[in-house]
């Protein structure tokens, strides 16, 4: 069988390792190896499907190389229901938001309505990545052609201590602005988001080119001393 924490580290560039390691200050340094992104890809091909398989069963990871590349390969997964199981045993081992984010199955846009049965339960975790991995997948399916004003409602009703919990959610009603301007725009107007998440997702919406000045010119006056 391949070793693939060998083959990982066949990809190892130290120095960007240190500069990965800072952006991700929730993982210690030693647990970061220094893998670039557009390596994954490569590394997946060299294992092969036969040793991937089995490095999908063997949780925790030590690295966060070894759980970015069970991201990249939840990515790949076709099956829907496979996919689904193996994202719910992933999800507790998620100890940072670059492979939170790096997470969203290619499968999940053919099944958005399936997917909707466990957005909520995700979003209302305990766990700080499980529940930031609900909001970006709202922010990534639901807030265009399969809308779900639902799922804002319930964003806006959570509360949390987690830096990485808050942001994911003032990023969300940021990119609702953009794409559903009328229906997200009463949240902040009615100011149902706390007041750090309120101001940020004012702040990420004005740096957006897709909002325009004079939209820009309204959320301003709408920020909460």
């Amino acid at each position: 069988m391949t070793d693939v924490l060998a083959v990982i580290y066949q990809h190892q560039d130290a120095a960007y390792g240190d500069f990965l390691a800072k952006l991700i200050p929730t993982t210690p340094r030693e647990k970061v190896i220094g893998v670039r992104a557009p390596e994954y890809k490569k590394i997946i091909r060299e294992i092969g499907s036969e040793a991937a398989e089995e490095f999908l069963t063997r949780l925790p990871h030590a690295y966060h190389e070894e759980n970015s590349l069970h991201a990249a390969l939840l990515n790949q997964m076709k099956d829907y229901d496979a996919c689904v199981e193996k994202v719910e045993a992933f999800l507790p081992y998620i100890d940072n938001w670059a492979v939170n984010d790096s997470l969203n199955p290619a499968c999940f846009k053919k099944h958005r309505d399936e997917l909707a049965e466990h957005v909520p339960r995700w979003m209302q975790s305990a766990e700080t990545y499980t529940r930031r991995f609900g909001l970006r997948m709202v922010m990534c399916h639901y807030l265009q052609e399969d809308f779900r004003p639902g799922f804002l409602d319930l964003a806006a009703s959570l509360r949390s201590e987690e830096y990485y919990v808050n942001m994911m959610t003032a990023w969300l009603f940021a990119e609702a602005l953009v794409k559903q301007w009328d229906a997200a725009l009463p949240y902040l107007t009615d100011q149902r988001l706390d007041r750090w998440t309120h101001n940020k997702a004012i702040q990420k919406a004005c740096e957006s080119f897709r909002i325009t000045d004079e939209q820009k010119q309204l959320l301003r006056t709408m920020k909460i001393k």
